[in-house]
């Protein structure tokens, strides 16, 4: 059922179906949302603008939300370019309103945009309140979730928590509202995972008030029983928590001996009956995909083979990835591969070892250009002990 916002709360967010990669990285096959509200009480608040490819479509939507009233704040909860890309014209368009944001944002404010607002700004903090009328915003601070001057609020009267990026999700606004957590998984481990104390934080903040509705940047509004399910989810991500037991077998593969000893694996993993077993080919597949698999799981093994003496860039890639989101607190096999000198076992082993919390899963499985029958027991074995927990 699509959310229904308090009366005095409009949505006057935009749907983006041109944009291909968010942040130039991020696949986005269903699109993307810019969410943005407005509160009309006493005085009316705009709370936050929309990506500047959208700034047509949005002052559109913001004169027909306004219905002839004159806002009096623009709430700036996070200074990303696209939630803040349209501040320059919707301040020319109304002088007299004043920008609301923390005193770090509005450090941030000269740095993207070229203008002088002294007078019109109010710098906020934790716990501040802004009085609108009948409806209050208070706000909690969010620093890291997932830049340094982030702000979220909380509306008194409705029970309304506006999130900013927070409990986002790739896709437009109504896209595949019958499966929140796939997209705001891949989401939250690709642009907030490596903050999960910092998002740990903010809901224990935030769970000192009743809420009944959260009001995001990206993504659905989120009431009733997907409220519920999303704040499960946000605390086991947070505290880098298994969601699913399983095992991700990622493998980077050259000429097809990696894959075929991942593929045959996961064979063996399933008839073990190790949980969800999930294979991604690093070379092909949505890298954000495999990185929210690999959080998602208790388990992982990483196959690739050996490349110039080193290991091979896909694999490399992913694992650099995987360091830069915080992956930890998780149990990984690995086979390596190589025709003539294997390395690729002993660089994946160094780079997994430095991450927080891992435990290598023995034995490492090496093979010689194409998996062969004399290395079906150490595959067997590697199978054996990733399903035992």
């Amino acid at each position: 059922m699509k959310a229904q916002l308090p009366s005095d709360i409009r949505y006057i967010g935009v749907d983006d179906t041109k944009t291909d990669l968010f942040e130039s990285q991020y696949a986005l096959p269903a699109g993307m949302c810019y969410n943005s509200y407005l509160i009309c009480d006493e005085k009316t608040a705009i709370l936050d603008t929309v990506d500047p490819c959208m700034e047509s479509e949005w002052l559109t939507l913001l004169e027909k939300g306004l219905a002839g009233r004159t806002p009096d704040y623009l709430i700036v909860h996070h200074m990303e370019p696209d939630h803040s890309g349209c501040i320059a014209a919707v301040m020319d368009r109304y002088p007299g309103m004043t920008l609301v944001a923390s005193a770090k944002a509005l450090q941030f404010l000269p740095q993207f945009l070229d203008r002088d607002f002294a007078g019109r700004t109010q710098a906020v903090k934790d716990g501040d309140t802004l009085e609108l009328g009948r409806h209050s915003l208070r706000f909690l601070s969010a620093p890291m979730v997932h830049w340094p001057e982030v702000m979220t609020s909380y509306e008194t009267l409705t029970h309304t928590f506006f999130s900013a990026d927070g409990f986002g999700k790739f896709g437009t606004l109504d896209a595949d509202a019958d499966d929140w957590a796939c997209e705001a998984r891949r989401y939250y481990f690709n642009i907030c995972g490596k903050y999960g104390a910092q998002v740990a934080a903010l809901l224990q903040k935030a769970s000192a008030f009743p809420i009944d509705t959260i009001c995001p940047l990206h993504g659905p509004i989120l009431q009733g029983e997907l409220l519920k399910e999303a704040l499960r989810l946000y605390s086991i991500w947070s505290a880098y928590g298994v969601e699913t037991r399983g095992v991700l077998v990622a493998y980077a593969s050259i000429h097809g001996g990696t894959k075929e000893a991942a593929e045959k694996l996961a064979e063996l993993l399933q008839q073990r009956n190790a949980g969800k077993v999930a294979v991604t080919d690093l070379s092909r597949d949505d890298q954000a995909e495999a990185i929210e698999d690999a959080f998602r799981m208790d388990s992982m093994v990483i196959a690739a083979p050996t490349y110039d003496g080193h290991l091979f860039p896909a694999m490399y890639d992913f694992l650099h990835h995987l360091e830069l989101k915080g992956y930890q607190r998780r149990r990984v096999g690995i086979i390596e591969n190589g025709t003539w000198a294997p390395q690729s076992g002993r660089i994946m082993r160094e780079m997994v070892s430095s991450l927080k919390n891992i435990e290598i899963v023995e034995p490492m499985v090496t093979l010689k250009s194409r998996l062969k029958a004399t290395d079906l027991p150490a595959l067997e074995a590697l199978a054996d002990a990733m399903a035992q927990r």
